[in-house]
């Protein structure tokens, strides 16, 4: 399980920072909540699609923004690169 630590959190939203150390996975899960994850690091990680079991490569920067919809499924992660990256978890609450 990758190391996570609440920054912020209220009735709206939370802020989680999440860090992916290499090789580790991410267990596959389903989304509580929309979600809004922000990379703090360069970095890339493997995905391996909950349906097929294919795998891809992603390489995100420094300051990317992506969107998941509540309900939808997280695949198993992997971080590929050499060393650890942090991303923000920012979920929101409510409607």
């Amino acid at each position: 399980m990758a190391p996570k630590k609440v920054v912020l959190e209220n009735v709206r939203v939370r802020v989680t920072e999440v860090t992916y150390e290499p090789g580790v996975p991410r267990a596959r899960h389903i989304r509580p909540t929309d979600q809004v994850i922000v990379f703090l690091d360069d970095c890339k990680y493997e995905r391996t699609d909950s349906k097929t079991g294919e795998k891809t490569v992603r390489e995100r920067k420094s300051g990317d923004v992506i969107w998941h919809d509540r309900s939808e499924d997280a695949p198993v992660l992997r971080n590929a690169g050499s060393k650890a990256y942090r991303s923000l978890l920012i979920e929101l609450k409510g409607d």
